[in-house]
């Protein structure tokens, strides 16, 4: 059994799958290619083991400050949140006013506010951050590769600030090959691709061939499409990830 740890072998599978070499498949070697594309593609935005969450750190830059957005790798799909560390713009630790915070926390913490307390003041200082401050509003589309934050940037997010990004990217199939050998992504690259080979030979239906032999290539196209509504049904409903990212 061979390894499917690349688009080359992969390619290969799903012509095996199909009947080659006993079987000539007619598919050109571009439209199969096509046809791998699409099933990565729609492999990465239903299946949940195609994406991960990771966090992307960024250092504002003058540029980032004039423009107001910030650049975001090609991988990632989603942003769900930003947070700020402290960075050239916070003044240091010793002026900064969370330094102080945490100070004063330790101190009460270590006489007499006992855990309950000191979470309960939490909660409540969070709250009071989320009425007059509110979450940083984002706008974000994977095909423009920029999250715009819509806030005060001078104070906010100025020159040196380090913003963290949490979000979704894609698991790049190059660099983790253990993709390619996905028994979904197989199933379906397969029955794309066969439903390809039966769109081909549609045109020469009715066509008897030496030794009566007749293609029928409407039979096989419909029963590619059939399969293809399978897998795809089967991952929405088994893997999909939740509708719960929040883009912006």
């Amino acid at each position: 059994m061979a390894i499917v740890n690349s688009r080359a072998t992969l390619e290969g599978y799903c012509l095996r799958r199909l009947g080659d070499p006993v079987v000539e498949i007619n598919v050109d070697p571009y439209q199969i290619a096509d046809r791998i594309d699409e099933a990565l593609q729609y492999y990465q935005e239903y299946h949940s083991d195609a994406i991960v969450k990771t966090y992307v750190k960024h250092e504002v830059t003058q540029i980032d400050f004039d423009n107001k957005w910030i650049d975001i790798p090609d991988r990632m799909i989603f942003v769900k949140n930003i947070f700020r560390t402290s960075g050239v713009g916070s003044g240091g630790n010793l002026f900064n006013f969370q330094y102080h915070y945490r100070m004063e926390d330790m101190l009460l913490l270590g006489h007499n506010m006992n855990l309950a307390d000191w979470i309960q003041r939490e909660q409540y200082v969070s709250l009071i951050d989320q009425q007059l401050n509110g979450a940083a509003r984002l706008t974000f589309n994977r095909h423009m590769n920029r999250l715009r934050i819509d806030g005060t940037w001078s104070t906010d997010y100025p020159v040196g600030a380090i913003i963290v990004v949490e979000g979704y990217e894609t698991v790049d199939p190059d660099t983790y090959p253990d993709v390619y050998n996905d028994r979904f992504l197989k199933k379906y690259a397969t029955a794309l691709i066969k439903q390809q080979w039966g769109q081909n030979l549609i045109k020469f239906e009715g066509l008897l061939l030496p030794g009566g032999v007749m293609l029928n290539g409407r039979q096989i196209y419909d029963d590619a499409t059939a399969e293809i509504e399978q897998i795809e049904e089967a991952m929405q409903l088994a893997y999909e990830m939740p509708v719960d990212f929040e883009v912006g």
